[in-house]
């Protein structure tokens, strides 16, 4: 399929506000959608209509805002319900975002660790998939083994087979790489697991803007993303989970909303969700997050993945052409984003030369420093890709590499 075969890039670009400016005076090229993707304008509008007409807190008011702004918070969790295929609402956390979604699983699953039990994550987890799990295994015992990866920035199955024992309890692991942009074979990774007996989290902030998600299919136990991540707002995300693994997370927080009834002596905590969502809700991020969902339905997502493929193959052989650029992962399918460095060049020098030129990319370690130790690079230059890039957004980067690479070298 040809990219060109979808709407315009400057018909989709004309839906984000953001993509009108110039940045040092060039057109924005704004290829930083793994680290935060644009709100288009549909999301700033509902945000925006909420706070002018609706906001009021949620789920105990009697008055008309009040019940609208519960209305709207609770529509917003059906939403990610339908969105993500889970079969009930209450398997539905919002949480301030992947990170804290991820934590909390962490936490639940390490109130049932003992010494010598064993937590699997891959080499090129996020620190926000990670880390948690380093904190489990300090407080219980419990320790950390890890899939190594590939040159090619694939996951090493065979070695995921050797590690499972009768001490695995967890496997952790990301739907797609936020530094190389590749994507382990997830669905055989969870069914692995799960048929060892071990609980099972993906990260799947990467994942959910740029192909379809389905949990019951995928049969993990834990789902985590982020709101921002899928041209919603920051500050909101989800930890999806199966009803019997939510159960096994302990209150976090105590407070409003989290109750069934209290005493001075004692109190009983209320059902799922609620019981995970203590005190006042991010009830616009919700609503902002519905509307990114209606956004993202509103495309034919899986030809749309099919063009950012394009896209992606067009940028890796562009950054292929220019002498001494070394794209981590090449020739390995990707998703969303690629990571790049160029000899002799710190990767920030190369993002503030394509800052001049108005090219939004990322720069630095990403929070994966394990991957950037596993390659034997400090940083690297990452671009990623939103549903508003175009041909000429990527021979825009590649331009700009090359004059980084003129100009720097």
């Amino acid at each position: 399929m040809n990219p060109h075969d979808l709407p315009a890039g400057a018909q989709v670009a004309a839906s984000f506000p953001a993509l009108t400016q110039t940045v040092h005076g060039q057109r924005l090229v704004y290829l930083d959608g793994a680290a935060s993707k644009l709100m288009p304008q549909c999301v700033i509008d509902a945000i925006a209509h909420y706070q002018s007409f609706d906001h009021a807190n949620v789920h105990r008011g009697v008055h008309a805002l009040a019940e609208r702004a519960t209305a709207r918070f609770e529509d917003a969790r059906e939403a990610v319900r339908d969105f993500i295929h889970a079969s009930s609402t209450r398997e539905v956390v919002f949480t301030r975002g992947a990170t804290e979604a991820l934590n909390l699983a962490a936490i639940g699953l390490g109130v049932g660790l003992r010494p010598g039990d064993e937590v699997i994550v891959s080499a090129i987890e996020h620190h926000a998939n990670l880390v948690p799990w380093q904190m489990a295994c300090a407080r219980s015992g419990a320790r950390l083994r890890f899939i190594a990866v590939r040159d090619d920035g694939t996951l090493d199955m065979d070695g995921f087979e050797r590690l499972l024992g009768p001490r695995s309890r967890v496997l952790a692991v990301t739907q797609a790489s936020n530094v190389l942009g590749t994507v382990p074979d997830v669905a055989a990774l969870v069914a692995r697991a799960r048929c060892a007996g071990l609980a099972t989290v993906v990260d799947g902030a990467q994942a959910v803007a740029h192909a379809p998600v389905d949990v019951q299919a995928l049969d993990c136990d834990f789902y985590a993303f982020s709101a921002h991540k899928m041209y919603g707002p920051t500050g909101i995300g989800v930890l999806y989970g199966r009803e019997s693994a939510l159960d096994r997370i302990p209150p976090l927080f105590g407070g409003g909303d989290m109750i069934e009834a209290v005493t001075l002596e004692s109190a009983s905590y209320a059902g799922l969700p609620a019981r995970l969502e203590a005190g006042t809700p991010n009830i616009s991020g919700a609503v902002g997050l519905h509307a990114a969902i209606g956004f993202l339905g509103s495309f034919d997502r899986p030809r749309r993945l099919e063009a950012e493929h394009h896209l992606l193959a067009a940028m890796e052989a562009g950054l292929n052409r220019l002498a001494g650029v070394r794209v981590l992962a090449a020739g390995t399918p990707k998703q969303g984003a690629l990571s790049f460095v160029v000899d002799g060049v710190h990767a920030h020098d190369v993002g503030t030369v394509l800052d001049r030129r108005g090219i939004a990319v990322r720069v630095g370690h990403h929070c994966a420093m394990p991957v950037m130790q596993r390659f034997g690079v400090p940083a690297t230059v990452r671009a990623s890709l939103s549903v508003h890039n175009t041909q000429g957004d990527v021979q825009a980067l590649v331009d700009g590499v090359r004059e980084a690479c003129e100009r720097l070298r």
